[in-house]
């Protein structure tokens, strides 16, 4: 059965940083793309950002660029997000996602596995 776990989110003031783990288990996706995805109260879940099997490529939301990274560990199964100057517009539930596709990563690719999703919040 495979699980996405998330960890890490957390109440923080605004400018400050938090990083997100994503635990992965019942199979390897070291060769599928994972992402981060967000859903703040009242909106639809937005992307975040995602990265390839290899680490190589990444892509963000024109909103969270320069603020955040990606990057995973495919030794472990796990896929990081560094938040770096949060504001309270980052405040949602993330949530991580893997792609079922084996070497396939672009901007659209649709996500097949969901984690249930940790908290950030940023206050002002």
């Amino acid at each position: 059965q495979v699980q996405l776990v998330e960890s890490g989110g957390g109440l923080v003031q605004a400018g400050g940083s938090l990083r997100l783990s994503c635990a992965a288990s019942g199979r390897t996706f070291s060769r599928n793309a994972m992402a981060w995805f967000r859903q703040a109260p009242g909106k639809a879940r937005e992307f975040v950002g995602s990265i390839s099997w290899s680490g190589g490529t990444t892509f963000y939301t024109d909103s969270v660029k320069g603020r955040f990274t990606i990057s995973r560990d495919n030794a472990t199964n796990t896929v990081y997000l560094q938040m770096n100057n949060l504001k309270p517009e980052d405040t949602a539930v993330y949530y991580c996602a893997a792609s079922r596709k084996e070497f396939r990563h672009y901007y659209n690719l649709v996500y097949d596995y969901w984690g249930q999703g940790t908290q950030v919040t940023v206050s002002s």
